[in-house]
């Protein structure tokens, strides 16, 4: 098939998330990840899902490759 996987990336909106039993408005986005399970893993998959999670928490580690 052409593609494995399709990645796609929503825009970042300002949400209210409870943080310490407190709402607070944060900027969220959400990711969304379609695959072939012919070609990938489910596990695998998820584990890239998460890993580009928290390279976009974290842009300053991504790019220091810390």
């Amino acid at each position: 098939p052409p593609q494995s996987g399709v990645l796609g990336m929503h825009r970042i909106e300002q949400r209210p998330v409870a943080i310490d039993g407190k709402v607070e408005i944060r900027p969220m986005m959400y990711l969304a990840l379609s695959y072939d399970h012919r070609i990938v893993d489910g596990k695998e998959a998820v584990t890239f899902l998460v890993r580009v999670k928290e390279a976009l928490e974290d842009p300053e580690r991504l790019l220091l490759d810390v």
